[in-house]
């Protein structure tokens, strides 16, 4: 496997949805490949930050003024 092979199943790897054959691929390439492991770290760790915080709410007052600048861009873009 390659990096960039490696890279399009990154997800399936971490939410360990590959099948046998294509976890040990990938394991064996993380195994000699220092850049696709920082990648993987990287990306573990980020999903890790990302839960810890939690859900948070946006007040509504900024929750209208944020969808009407999406919408007021979306009608521009298709203007």
């Amino acid at each position: 496997m390659k990096c960039e092979e490696l890279l399009t199943y990154l997800s399936d790897y971490i939410d360990q949805n590959l099948d046998e054959e294509l976890t040990e691929e990938a394991q064996n390439h993380l195994a000699t490949c220092q850049n696709c492991r920082v990648v993987l770290d990287t990306t573990q760790q980020t999903i890790f930050l990302y839960r810890k915080q939690g859900t948070r709410n946006i007040p509504a007052g900024r929750r209208q003024r944020l969808f009407k600048q999406l919408e007021t861009a979306f009608l521009e873009k298709i203007a």
